[in-house]
């Protein structure tokens, strides 16, 4: 077999033909448009080939570029590579990042991955891994159908989705930027991973109790937000705890130290306490002891204590319940423990966002810890949110959320007639039955989301952005062909093929642009994407995306770009930007030296405070200049024009002088809304608060302070450092797996596949430190919640 090749290069042929003509190679391409070009590296089927390897019927539609099709087993067989002299153009280039070094910061914290030299990726290699994972996974779609692929194309379009991310003209998900192209996608096919966030009902839980909470964890420790609702506890189809058998004694359960495991081990206590069976008897001598060293992102195991804790607090639930139904108050709290147990160790964060019914007085209150103490030390792990009816009296609501902030609202009614609110109710998302963390994408039962991010006021002109959108739709799009290991999400999946195409930056533009361009980018951007679905969903084959666009509240993806995130004004033009970094960490010496002030963390041992000057930019508002109307109408404005999916807007508003306008806001509002929250505005200050306003003069006086930041040393190879080692003893034992492996065909596992073990394995690199890439849905740690 012939090596691989990053894409079939000319023949001999077509190379003289090249060479006739004054014209460079790359001028010889097929004239493009910003929605109808042939993206396509398939768009020819791969059927009645001609000696030339192309089919008679398209040779006029390729011209001098037919010989470039794919004419041997062993370059359809070849993985997609962007080729290495286009890659290395960029290498001494210095990427975009925003906000004075923060953005910077966040990307070699979050998605920079450790090569196999112990060095970290630097921008330029995170882009390319993540432009070949994406086109890999169009190429394996492509050929296991056998639609034609067409590498020429292909490699022209991966180029251009490469210089548009790099640019930062648009961005994956965090998720994808840490996991796409990596082991986890190349290897393991665990495309779940790729995905924001997801929603699971609990009606008809009566069938399978234990099935949503599976779901839940599962999804959580895999790096996926994850909404519920309170269903299974409404009604009298209801699912009833039947108690845990006294007459059986309790049945060993050794849990594996893996994700799976995990679950299954809550699995098992669920289905005792829901059909009166044997209480498992935990072993948990397999699990790695606590203060074990996880490597990648660092941080320590949490131990068995964790699970131990979880499969108590269960008993505590539902002991109390056994011979009467599930409760909405039982759901909820189980749902919220699975969180807190996903997040010890404060190594990862979790999203979870409960919905309940807008009249459950107990649900209503849930969050008020002063009337359930119980359930401050869990409780805070979903945001939680009424299912709304238009036309209800909002004003008992309304008095908690002046109080909490909690609960938000969704209207259902709206997220599954409406596309857009400007068009005419379309009934599209009849089965829909909630949504994700954030509440920007509407969502069926067990459905994932997968959202990229788009930045409107780094283009220059209406024609560039609609180029841009044509490749964040690709990179979604994409991300939709890969099956997940839950049956009933790749039903929905595969009929739906829900995406989010999102903007950030919003502010920005408004204020350089005015509110009348930002609705024809929004109306324009918006037909191109339709445009755009209906050629690739005809070229992969595929059905075409139920909805397509949403505004994300976003949050570190958009500080890597310099942007405001989603719809959201900040609070002030000009603050310092306090991050948290672990003391030893290789980022804080390159960021001392650059003159950024670090200083330890008051209430943090072992952990360090780094200070950043942001200025979003001249003309923004900010939310001292803002009522709560404007706010809302922005997001009815954004809802309205752009996102067919859901708008994320969280209100900030002024308690003494606004409380008692939300009854009438969303009385109004409610007829132009998917869903939305409040804010009370915060007076409270504490020592190295998150965001601190400063004035001009002050920020002015930072940034002369600072240099460029390098962080040059990380990207040089280390053979001594964990992550180099543990590559080298992978290779060894993938050396000896395959010495020892039978001629019976025992599976032989590669260096690759043991160096990149499942979270709870070998390896904790798998996933980043955060579960959901918003700051805004993403509920921290006890810790960084001061």
């Amino acid at each position: 077999m012939s090596p691989p090749r990053a894409f079939a290069g000319p023949t001999p042929a077509s190379a003289a033909r090249r060479a006739t003509t004054s014209e460079p190679a790359a001028a010889q391409a097929p004239a493009t448009d910003p929605v109808s070009d042939a993206e396509g590296h398939g768009s020819l089927a791969a059927a009645a080939f001609g000696a030339s390897g192309v089919p008679d019927y398209a040779r006029d539609a390729v011209e001098d570029d037919a010989d470039i099709f794919i004419t041997s087993q062993s370059e359809a067989s070849a993985t997609f590579k962007l080729s290495p002299a286009f890659v290395r153009s960029y290498a001494e280039k210095r990427p975009p990042f925003g906000f004075n070094g923060l953005g910077e910061l966040v990307y070699m914290r979050s998605y920079s991955r450790h090569k196999a030299d112990g060095s970290k990726e630097r921008w330029f290699e995170t882009v390319e891994r993540v432009v070949n994972g994406t086109y890999n996974m169009q190429k394996r779609w492509i050929e296991q159908h056998q639609l034609g692929w067409n590498p020429w194309r292909a490699q022209r379009s991966a180029q251009e989705m490469f210089d548009r991310i790099y640019s930062m003209k648009f961005l994956p998900p965090g998720r994808g930027l840490w996991a796409m192209g990596s082991p986890i996608t190349e290897e393991k096919m665990l495309y779940a991973a790729l995905n924001n966030c997801a929603f699971v009902s609990t009606a008809g839980m009566k069938q399978d109790p234990s099935r949503p909470f599976c779901f839940l964890m599962d999804a959580s420790m895999l790096g996926v937000g994850v909404g519920f609702d309170t269903r299974g506890g409404e009604g009298t189809d209801t699912a009833t705890v039947r108690g845990i058998s006294a007459k059986t004694p309790p049945k060993p359960f050794v849990v594996q130290d893996t994700r799976e495991g995990w679950v299954s081990s809550v699995k098992a206590l669920l289905d005792a306490h829901f059909h009166g069976r044997a209480a498992p008897a935990f072993d948990y001598s397999g699990i790695r002891p606590a203060g074990s060293l996880i490597r990648g992102f660092g941080g320590v195991s949490s131990g068995p204590d964790a699970l131990a804790k979880l499969h108590s607090d269960i008993d505590g639930t539902l002991a109390g319940l056994a011979g009467k139904p599930v409760t909405p108050r039982a759901i909820t709290d189980i749902m919220n423990l699975i969180g807190l147990c996903v997040v010890s160790g404060n190594v990862r964060r979790t999203a979870e966002i409960a919905l309940g019914q807008h009249d459950d007085e107990e649900f209503l209150d849930l969050k008020d810890f002063s009337k359930h103490p119980e359930r401050a030390h869990f409780g805070w792990t979903s945001n939680n949110s009424i299912y709304a009816k238009l036309g209800m009296d909002y004003g008992p609501v309304c008095d908690r959320v002046v109080r909490n902030g909690e609960p938000g609202f969704a209207w259902l009614d709206n997220m599954q007639q409406y596309g857009r609110m400007g068009d005419p109710a379309n009934n599209k998302d009849s089965r829909a039955m909630g949504g994700n963390p954030c509440l920007e994408q509407t969502l069926e039962s067990y459905e994932l989301c997968c959202l990229v991010e788009t930045f409107p006021d780094n283009h220059e002109s209406l024609e560039d952005f609609k180029r841009t959108l044509k490749f964040a739709y690709l990179y979604a799009k994409t991300v939709t062909l890969g099956r997940t290991h839950w049956p009933l999400t790749n039903r929905v999946l595969l009929r739906n093929r829900r995406i989010g195409c999102s903007m950030s930056g919003i502010a920005q533009f408004v204020a350089k642009r005015g509110l009348e361009e930002l609705r024809q980018w929004c109306d324009h951007g918006y037909q191109a994407i339709q445009d755009y679905d209906r050629k690739y969903s005809d070229w992969l084959a595929i059905p075409r995306s139920i909805k397509t666009t949403s505004v994300k509240p976003s949050g570190t993806v958009s500080l890597l770009a310099g942007a405001t995130p989603g719809m959201h004004y900040p609070e002030s033009r000009f603050y310092r930007r306090r991050v948290r970094v672990p003391e030893g960490s290789p980022l804080l010496e390159p960021l001392r030296k650059a003159g950024y002030h670090v200083e330890p963390a008051v209430s943090e041992p072992g952990t360090f405070v780094v200070s950043f000057p942001v200025d979003v930019g001249e003309g923004v508002k900010t939310l001292d200049q803002l009522s709560m109307w404007e706010q809302l109408s922005l997001a009815a404005f954004m809802q309205r024009h752009w996102a067919d999916n859901q708008v994320s807007c969280t209100v900030t508003f002024d308690p003494a002088a606004e409380a008692g306008q939300l009854p009438a806001a969303l009385s109004y509002f409610q007829y132009q809304l998917k869903g939305v929250s409040f804010l009370p505005r915060a007076t409270d200050e504490y020592p190295q608060m998150p965001y601190e306003a400063c004035t001009e003069a002050d920020y002015a006086g930072m940034v002369e302070a600072l240099k460029p930041v390098d962080f040059s040393a990380l990207a040089e190879a280390d053979p001594a450092s964990p992550h180099a080692k543990a590559v080298a003893r992978a290779a060894a034992e993938a050396a000896a797996s395959a010495a020892a492996a039978t001629a019976a065909g025992a599976r032989r596992r590669t260096a690759e596949e043991i160096a990149s073990a499942s979270w709870n394995e070998d390896e904790g690199e798998d996933f980043p430190d955060k579960f959901c890439d918003s700051d805004v849905c993403a509920v921290p740690p006890p810790s960084e919640r001061a």
